[in-house]
This record gives structure tokens, sequence and C-alpha cells, in this order.
């Protein structure tokens, strides 16, 4: 079973072929630079990009697998992130997906950007069902009960901001180019953590369901109040002046990034006590960060389950993770037709596809 994924969810243009021994290949074209122009992704911007940057990808995608013009009827299935995301980048993915399964007559999958997250940490190790999912991202943050690649029930989600764009938001005050999270990480390797200096935001309660804006708004006032918690300005590369930040902003970075991580433990505990998972799976762009695979390295030693974490080059926004999704979906006889519909952020995917 040869398939092709598509991601164009938010500022990364990817195309991935994976089959039943894993990946065939892959690319990827980030737009992080362009929007840094402006502290953060804009989306008229990113569409664009991804309309100019879908076609050459692929043929580029093409000629890194070693397939000619006559190679589309190897390929079995197209699979393609619907939701959740930026509409406009969706849509231009969406409608590449469809114009190509009309084209060569292929099967067409629409996939769950985050449950795609969460698979793309099988691609080098096992999962052991059932799995407790934690998707840990700059737009999302979810709980997921996961009992199978195409059978998760959300548990709980973030009620306003993700611990991604909390963190994101804390770089950019501190002095931080656009993306900050991982110059944060990088100063808070730098630094002494406070476990006093932030809260755990909305963990005061019995449910499973995140709050970051409290924690955001914790941070931006303290900096506000610190004047030499900021990252000094320059005209080179900010990963070239990581040694210019002060011990002051260290020390946060470490003590802000920690009040993240074990708010987030402390919910997936939580969660813990509703079943008894065989392993915890933590995926999303924050899963990147040191002291999250820490801190969650913890809680799954302290219960002695394995934790399952992708490799760091499949943690952000990738097509592997959606090809792979598309795999499993295609294995359970799953497809959609040419009506199916992208679906933006704050919109619950809908389970509308048909069985072959």
């Amino acid at each position: 079973m040869l398939v092709l994924g598509i991601e164009s969810s938010c500022d990364e243009t990817a195309l991935a072929l994976v089959d039943d021994g894993g990946v065939r290949a892959a690319v990827i074209s980030s737009q992080a630079d362009i929007h840094a122009l402006f502290g953060g992704v804009v989306p008229e911007l990113a569409s664009r990009e991804h309309a100019r940057l879908i076609g050459p990808l692929l043929d580029s995608l093409f000629r890194q697998a070693d397939l000619g013009p006559e190679s589309w009827k190897s390929i079995d299935r197209i699979a393609v992130t619907r939701g959740p995301g930026l509409m406009g980048s969706l849509l231009v993915g969406v409608a590449f997906a469809k114009s190509l399964a009309m084209a060569h007559d292929i099967p067409l999958i629409g996939i769950d950007h985050l449950q795609g997250h969460l698979l793309a940490a099988e691609l080098e190790h096992d999962i052991l069902w059932p799995a407790l999912g934690v998707l840990v991202s700059g737009g999302h943050t979810h709980l997921y009960r996961m009992d199978g690649p195409v059978d998760m029930t959300v548990l709980g989600k973030t009620i306003d901001d993700a611990a991604g764009e909390a963190c994101d938001k804390f770089a950019k005050a501190a002095g931080l180019p656009y993306p900050g999270g991982a110059l944060l990480d990088a100063l808070g390797k730098r630094g002494r953590a406070d476990p006093h200096l932030f809260p755990r935001p909305y963990t005061h309660n019995d449910n499973l369901d995140f709050s970051f804006s409290g924690l955001k708004t914790a941070g931006v006032l303290w900096l506000s109040q610190h004047a030499d918690a900021h990252f000094p300005p320059g005209d080179t590369p900010a990963r070239e002046r990581l040694d210019s930040a002060s011990q002051t902003l260290c020390d946060a970075a470490a003590s802000y990034l920690l009040a993240v991580s074990e708010t987030l433990t402390i919910k997936t505990e939580r969660a813990m006590t509703l079943f008894h998972p065989e392993s915890i799976v933590v995926a999303g762009g924050v899963a990147a960060n040191s002291v999250v695979r820490r801190e969650f390295a913890n809680l799954a030693e302290k219960h002695g389950i394995p934790l399952i974490i992708p490799p760091l080059s499949l943690c952000g926004d990738n097509a592997v993770m959606i090809a792979k999704a598309g795999w499993h979906m295609a294995m359970a006889g799953r497809v959609h037709d040419l009506s199916l519909s992208a679906i933006p952020r704050g919109q619950t995917i809908p389970q509308d596809w048909k069985t072959l």
C-alpha cells in the first residue's frame, strides 16, 4: 500500500510517500523566514506560498523516490490534511489533492491533522494500545484515549491558549524573534528553574481541559517588571547571540518551560485514572521541547510504561505523519469522495468517511 501525503495546514508545505515498509520519500518547505518579518504567521501570505510551492514540491518528491510520470499507477491512496488549520492554507492542499485524485482515479482520504501528529510517533516505535495521547502544538493542546490508529477519543483540550502559543508569546515578550519556542528552549538549558516563579494554570479542578492564558499573562507581566530579562537586539541571527542573554532571562525561560511541562503532566496523570494506558504518546511541535520530553519521561518511568515521542524532525508539521495516518485509514477500508471539505481550527472534524 503506497500512500501520498499532503500537508498545508499552516506555514509548512510538505509531501511524502509512505508504504508498508515506512517512509519512501519526503519533502518540505518552511515559510518561517517569511513570517518572521511580521512576527507571526500571516494567513493570506501562507496560502499564497502553498499555492506557489506545492506543484514543484511534488516534482521534487517524485524525483527523490525515483518515480516517473507513469508511477501514478503505483500510488494506492492520496491522503491530505483537511483540518484543523488556517482555512486558506487547508484549501490549497485539499484542492490539490482532489485534482490529483480525480486526474489519476486514486481514492482520496481526509486526515485529522492532530491525529496525524500522534501517529508520527509510530514511525520509529510501536505504540502499545490503548495509549494515552498528548498532542501539544502551537495551536492545540489535546488529551486522547487512543484505542488504535483509527480509533481516538478526545478526553480534554485547551479552552483558550495552547501550550505552544503560551511559549511563543512569552518568547516574543522577551524580545526573541519568531518562531521563539526553540530559542526559549535553548535559553532554558542555560538557566536554573524556579518551580515557584510561575503558576500551573487551570489545575485546581477535576477536569482534563487546559487553559494557558493565565500562565501567558503571568509571564508577560513578570517580564514587564524585569528589564534585565529581555533578549538584547542585534543584526546577527538570534541563535548566534544566545551568549549575550542575561542569566535572569535564562532562569526565567527554564522556570516558564517547567510550568508549562508540569501543567501538561498534571492533567496527563489525571487522565490515567480513567483507564490504564499501555503507553504514553506525546507529539506535536512542543514535543520537541527538552523540558517537555524530560518531564514526560519522568512521568512514564513513574508509572512503568513506555513513552513514545516522534523524532525531532517529525514533531513539527510534516507530510510523513499525514501519509502514515492515511495508510492506517486505507488499511481500515476508509475513504472520502470529492465532496471532502476543509475544516478550520475551532470546528470538529466530522467522521464522514466511507467504507470500501
